[in-house]
């Protein structure tokens, strides 16, 4: 599939100068601190100075880790803000629209309306597997972008391949896969397609397997072209220092997180299986995420008696497909066992 990035950015961004901090690029060859470019405060206590505006110290981890190009990584304030700038650098305000495939999450829709950017939603099947014909069906010359959610959430389940594929060769527009669970699935990540498929984008996040949901660092891995697009209109301090260091540290730890994951991926397994004995669920849906979806009699009465026992749960009945559904974040063990007892308790 030919494809020119060009037909796809706003005019305006096209003629954009990326916000250059010449001050920043000679820090790097310079070794003694004597910074008098930014109107900092002299007085060093560890975040007196501007962070790394490109974070080349963290990218150069995720590289290596993910088998990427730095050049191929964007990050942000969480996944959001690397969202936010893919709508605000390719879809043009009151013109353009974009695809969404609910039940997903539901940042895209608000962004969306944030840009003012028509969504066109298109439901998944029964099976919670995205619908190719119809999707493309509702693809128009200014469709920008097509939202996959792979494991989906809130179902937790993963799209086909070829379902993927198939939508990566016939949009001329981006395919942004939203791999923000991807860890916890057997599937492999989407990655190492990076470079046959000029048109994919695909997102990331350390709030997850990670842990790091208190830091919000969001990822963003594409082709240069795309990456470049971002770089034009991304705030030059859109991640702090802290955030930074505290992201290097725990993307070294890879040993931690193997284990957190295992942990997390034997305690669903556990908490699937005694799901199975809870007399009012009446559906237990396939899972390759962090969490589990279930159909019971009455989702807002049993979300509101474990709300009553202090247990905090999501209550996905208003969302297409998802009548009378909770979803269920994996805990730990004793949440997990907690949960599973209030739940029996209710049925009593």
């Amino acid at each position: 599939m030919s494809f020119d990035i060009n037909n796809l950015v706003r005019k305006n961004i096209q003629t954009m100068k990326p916000i250059h901090r010449q001050g920043m690029s000679l820090r790097i060859l310079i070794r003694r601190n004597d910074f008098l470019d930014a109107n900092e405060n002299p007085f060093e206590n560890g975040v007196n100075r501007y962070p790394d505006p490109q974070q080349k110290t963290v990218k150069s981890a995720l590289a290596e880790l993910k088998k990427v190009n730095q050049n191929q990584i964007l990050l942000g304030n969480g996944s959001d803000e690397v969202l936010d700038l893919l709508f605000r650098a390719f879809c043009e305000p009151n013109r353009d629209n974009v695809i969404t495939l609910p039940p997903t999450y539901g940042m895209y829709g608000v962004l969306a309306n944030l840009n003012a950017v028509e969504n066109r939603e298109v439901v998944l099947n029964n099976n919670f597997q995205p619908d190719v014909t119809s999707i493309l069906e509702a693809v128009d010359q200014n469709s920008k972008m097509i939202f996959l959610c792979s494991p989906n959430n809130p179902t937790g389940n993963t799209f086909a391949e070829e379902t993927i594929s198939n939508l990566l060769e016939k949009f001329k527009g981006l395919v942004v896969l939203d791999e923000a669970y991807i860890d916890f699935s057997d599937k492999e990540s989407w990655l190492q397609k990076i470079d046959k498929y000029p048109n994919l984008v695909i997102t990331q996040t350390l709030s997850k397997a990670y842990g790091m949901a208190g830091i919000r660092l969001g990822i963003l891995y594409a082709s240069a072209p795309i990456i470049a697009v971002l770089n034009k209109i991304k705030p030059p301090y859109n991640v702090n220092e802290l955030t930074q260091q505290k992201a290097l540290t725990r993307i070294l730890d890879t040993i931690s997180i193997q284990y957190e994951i295992h942990c997390i991926k034997e305690e669903r397994d556990k908490l699937l299986q005694q799901l199975q004995h809870i007399q009012y669920v009446e559906k237990i849906y396939p899972t390759e995420a962090n969490f589990v979806l279930i159909k019971v009699d009455d989702a807002t009465k049993r979300y509101n008696q474990l709300i009553e026992k202090g247990i905090v749960i999501r209550n996905r009945t208003t969302q297409a497909l998802c009548e009378n559904t909770l979803r269920l974040t994996i805990g730990t063990a004793k949440e997990n066992l907690k949960l599973i007892e209030s739940l029996t308790l209710l049925g009593l």
